[in-house]
């Protein structure tokens, strides 16, 4: 059991990579990734593969001599009362798609098998999960977190790709890699979104022709954000404010929060100046939705 061949560079092996190998025990990851003696990435996914995931997979596939997918809907990362029972799956398409694109690895362990009998840990980072969506759900990090640290552990991956869409938990990722010495190299992708400007997201499924017309409202606040941004107005209050406006005249939209804040501590700003991040997350019918821009010299950096 053995990952590819490293005497070739990452683009040139994608045509030699053997047939993708499905795992699902814990000691046989390991077993795989101690075998490589080539750079191995890592893309954890919940699974429900988009657009924005694949074009993880693929980072992964050019930067890394071998590339491990992780399908794993994590129960410890939902509250009480969410979608984890409903949150969409598709299985076999998410592997068929993966092995199309030449991956090494797909790790699709159960939940026994990442949680066994008597799993007792935690893993709490702290300031940085204190706003935001840390702050609208408090179970959210804590899961995340050690399924993050778990899966660093058990694929040993060189490099990990993550969708800045999740701005927040990227950041919480880069904190725990720094705070506890983690041999991993933490990269991200920029939002993509669909033609009509809607940020992918797996949660996307839930929305019925209505609720989507309603959710494009969220691009069209932050576009509203960099224009106001562009033209000197400053102020995180009339930002703010200005979203509300647009969010709300759409039909069945719940605004959790809308913040203008501080990149990296997610502290609220009075004004914007250069470098604020733009969060926002709505309830649109079933579908808790999130998107965020960040301004730079007084523009967003997300061209939509």
């Amino acid at each position: 059991m053995t990952c590819r061949d490293n005497r070739f560079g990452p683009r040139e092996m994608k045509n030699l990579a053997p047939e993708m190998k499905t795992i699902q025990s814990v000691s046989e990851m390991k077993e795989w990734s101690r075998s490589c003696s080539g750079s191995v990435g890592l893309v954890p996914t919940m699974g429900y593969l988009h657009r924005a995931h694949l074009d993880l997979v693929q980072k992964s596939l050019d930067a890394c001599d071998a590339t491990t997918v992780s399908l794993f809907v994590n129960p410890t990362q939902f509250s009480p009362g969410e979608d984890f029972e409903n949150y969409p799956r598709d299985w076999d398409g998410d592997r068929a798609r993966l092995e199309t694109m030449g991956v090494d690895v797909l790790f699709m362990p159960d939940t026994e098998a990442m949680y066994p009998s008597g799993f007792k840990t935690n893993v709490e980072v702290q300031e940085v999960t204190r706003r935001l969506c840390g702050a609208t759900r408090p179970d959210y990090f804590k899961g995340m977190a050690v399924v993050v640290l778990k899966l660093f552990n058990i694929v040993r991956p060189d490099k990990a790709f993550f969708g800045e869409k999740d701005w927040q938990q990227l950041q919480v990722i880069k904190t725990l890699v720094r705070d506890l010495n983690l041999d991993v190299d933490v990269q991200s992708l920029p939002i993509v979104r669909d033609a009509d400007g809607l940020a992918l997201s797996s949660r996307n499924e839930y929305l019925n022709p209505d609720e989507r017309r309603s959710a494009l409202a969220l691009n069209r606040g932050l576009q509203a954000a960099r224009e106001m941004a562009a033209s000197g107005i400053f102020s995180a209050r009339s930002i703010r404010d200005r979203i509300r406006e647009i969010i709300e005249e759409e039909p069945g939209t719940e605004i959790e929060f809308i913040s203008v804040c501080d990149p990296e501590s997610f502290v609220e700003l009075d004004e914007t100046g250069d470098g604020a991040l733009i969060a926002l997350a709505v309830r649109v019918g079933k579908a808790r939705l999130i998107d965020n821009c960040l301004l730079e010299n007084a523009k967003c950096k997300s061209p939509f």
